[in-house]
């Protein structure tokens, strides 16, 4: 019995998997909604085993699903807004926004060759004004009705 060729074999599926965009949803009547969403991940550059090890757990469970009959619904997202991106941006000597996009290239590469299931016809990152605004926003209605404060305080 010849080796499984990996590299052709997932390669080729993949390639099927986009052509026909297998994972991307649109609500259908009569059909159960399931939606499955992991951690978004930090855009740090590469991805570890931690984060495989997430991934898959939920990439099984959109597929069991699927198998069901569900209409499932699994994006992916990046969590890249704030201060975190821009200290590891500086001591690269990297723009923030340039750090940013190469690791979420880079890692989002990395996502897509291991074949899981996303719609990323719905990719978020939280850095991108069109995400962050509304919680800006929010923040600014919180303020404005007593929500939201300013105080000086002991901190754990």
């Amino acid at each position: 019995m010849p080796r499984y060729n990996f590299r052709e074999n997932e390669a080729k599926w993949q390639r099927r998997w986009r052509e026909r965009r297998l994972f991307e949803v649109d609500a259908e009547a009569g059909r159960p909604k399931y939606y499955i969403l992991e951690m978004y991940p930090y855009p740090s550059g590469k991805l570890h085993v931690g984060h495989v090890r997430n991934y898959t757990i939920g990439d099984l469970v959109a597929r069991y699903r699927r198998a069901q009959g569900f209409n499932v619904l699994h994006p992916m997202g990046w969590d890249a807004f704030g201060l975190p991106a821009e200290n590891a941006a500086m001591a690269e000597n990297i723009h923030p926004a340039v750090w940013t996009r190469e690791n979420i290239r880079t890692m989002r590469a990395q996502l897509e060759r291991m074949g899981f299931g996303y719609d990323w016809s719905r990719e978020i990152a939280t850095c991108h004004p069109d995400y962050y605004r509304h919680q800006q926003k929010m923040f600014l209605d919180f303020l404005m009705i007593g929500l939201a404060y300013r105080k000086e305080s002991w901190v754990n």
